[in-house]
Order: structure tokens, then sequence, then C-alpha cells
């Protein structure tokens, strides 16, 4: 009797011992996957940040703080080309509608969208294949005068000359200052950016005048466009049935 209650006990330990392994082994399987799956989060955020660092910043903000840019020549544009060591190259040439001018022994040469400078080093190497260390001096004859385009809700919409130094204000006041339908917070500025793209910035002239601080009022470049959308009161006036309803709608 004693030996089969003896033989019991053994076996219950035994049996518990096996639930206290099978229990460890379990709990170190789950400690393995927690681990494994916390170091994958880790590493996939690590890997996260690297690629949010290495993401370059935005062309398109970097257009609206070019300080002094300098012209780019653009179809209809005429320059003339001076050689000082060889004169029977000089020449005026015209920039035609795709973009590009005609060489003397040249041939066809893509200028648009290029400044002064950077022409020079190209008709330089272009001629570089015939002539001997050529100084070429280039120069604008005829160009589009700067200017800039004032659409959306100001008193007269259009084109205008940029003269000297012009800010957003500036320009809005040459065309004639905001309607009583402009949104003052919202003015949009579109800027050209290269490969043919606009960039474009939202301007809250109202705030600017209410603060009294134009510090942020960005000078304009040329070919810029600015454009007053209309305030939330002039789109829903046309359904308002009475005018003083207007009276209690905040216009901005």
């Amino acid at each position: 009797m004693r030996e089969s209650e003896f033989a019991r006990i053994r076996r219950t330990k035994m049996t518990c011992k096996g639930v206290l392994v099978t229990l460890a082994m379990l709990c170190g399987t789950a400690t393995f996957n927690i681990s494994s799956s916390f170091a994958q989060v880790h590493d996939h955020a690590s890997a996260s940040a690297a690629t949010q660092k290495s993401i370059p910043p935005s062309s398109d903000a970097a257009a609206f703080h070019i300080r002094n840019p300098r012209y780019r020549v653009q179809p209809g544009d005429s320059l003339d080309l001076l050689f000082e060591l060889t004169p029977d190259f000089n020449q005026l040439v015209a920039v035609q509608p795709d973009g590009y001018i005609t060489l003397k022994a040249v041939g066809d040469l893509h200028v648009a969208g290029h400044t002064v400078p950077e022409l020079r080093d190209m008709v330089v190497q272009a001629y570089g294949n015939i002539l001997h260390d050529p100084v070429i001096s280039i120069s604008l004859k005829d160009f589009e005068k700067p200017y800039f385009i004032a659409s959306g809700q100001v008193s007269r919409p259009g084109k205008y000359d940029l003269r000297g130094q012009t800010t957003l204000t500036e320009a809005v006041a040459m065309a004639g200052g905001f309607l009583d339908s402009a949104a003052h917070s919202q003015v949009l500025l579109f800027r050209r950016a290269p490969n043919g793209w606009f960039a474009a910035q939202l301007i809250n002239v109202k705030k600017m005048q209410k603060q009294g601080n134009l510090a942020e009022d960005p000078p304009l470049r040329p070919g810029d466009m600015l454009f007053v959308p209309k305030n939330r009161i002039s789109k829903i006036k046309p359904f308002i049935p009475g005018a003083s309803v207007g009276a209690m709608v905040n216009p901005y």
C-alpha cells in the first residue's frame, strides 16, 4: 500500500516537473518572440528616421528665398556675341520659340532657362572645338521686361512692369488694392520653379497689416503671379436673403 502511494506521489511530481518545464519553454519562446518583435520595430523606426533625414529639402520652398536672382534667357530675347580675338565670329542671335539659338560654324544650342554667365560658358565650350581658348562676351540686347501678374480680388488685375525691388503688398497697391470681397489672409504667390513647375506660397497679408510688421512681406521676382481669392462672405452672398446678415459672418 505504501509502495503504491509512493509510486503515485512520484508520478505526480514527475507530471508537475513536466508542466513546469513546458511552461518554462513557453515563457522562453514568448520572451524571444517579444524581444524579436521589439527589435524589428526598433530597426524599422531607425530605418524610417534615417530615411527621413536623407530626404532633401523641398526645392519649391527654396525658390522663394533666393537672393539677387540672375535673369534667365527666354524665347524672344536677343543676344549680342562678341569674339575679342576673332571678330569674324561676332553675331547677333535671337532665341527661337523652342529655346534654341543658331551659332556660326557651330549650329544650334539650347539656351532658354540659363543665365548669361551660364550661356557664356556654354558658347565657349561649343567654340572650343574650332577655336583655341576663345574669349567671348555676351550681352542681352533685347529681352522681355520684368513683370508680375496680379489677379483675383484686386481693383485692377493685370500684368505690371516690375521696376526695382517690389514686395507683394506693394504689388497689391499697384493693382489698386484689395476689393471688399478679398480674403486678405489667403493671398497666393506663384513662382516659376525649375523644370517647368510652379511653387506656391500662402501669404497672410491681413496678419502683417494688423501687426504692423512687414518682415515677412516677400519681394517679387520677374514672372511672379499673385492671386487673391474671394472671402467666405462673398462666396455665399448670392444666397443670403438680406444684406444685413453679412454683418454677422466673419469674412476671413
